[in-house]
């Protein structure tokens, strides 16, 4: 029996689209989700002489603040991919800390990624010792990876 050129052309049609649709599924989507000031913003932190609240004006106040911690702003970032029909999966997390003394002043600005699973500082302005709670910011990046006890340098 032979196809007529209606039926052709619409058996045609309908492959190119069958096509386009396989192929679009094979395309990575991405998505990101949280929030990271941009470093302009962080650069007009002033260690030593900005406050909390002063902090929650020039850039914002974060998702995760204080609950688990001495009251640091934790601000996270991170980056996920899916392909196809595959679940979504994180490919990059990045983490600011900004921690402050007991009287509420800025002590640390430090910006936090991950390298090849290790939990990696990318920028820091600290007056005193970095981040003291490397439990949290371990939390905080610790599904890239499957980040061990040597993941803050043996913290």
């Amino acid at each position: 029996m032979r196809m007529s050129s209606r039926s052709r052309q619409i058996a045609k049609r309908a492959s190119v689209l069958a096509l386009i649709i396989a192929v679009g599924a094979c395309t990575p989507q991405f998505s990101n989700h949280g929030y990271i000031p941009p470093q302009e913003e962080l650069d007009l932190i002033e260690v030593g002489a900005d406050t909390r609240a002063s902090v929650a004006e020039k850039v914002g106040v974060p998702a995760s603040s204080g609950v688990l911690t001495e009251g640091g702003y934790y601000y996270v970032r991170s980056r996920k991919r899916a392909l196809g029909f595959l679940a979504a999966r994180e490919i990059d997390r990045e983490v600011v800390a900004i921690s402050f003394s007991a009287s509420g002043v800025v002590q640390n600005v430090e910006r936090f990624g991950l390298e090849r699973g290790q939990v990696v500082p990318l920028s820091r302005r600290v007056t005193s010792s970095p981040v003291s709670n490397r439990t949290f910011l371990r939390q905080l990046l610790g599904n890239i990876g499957r980040l061990g006890p040597a993941g803050l340098g043996g913290g």
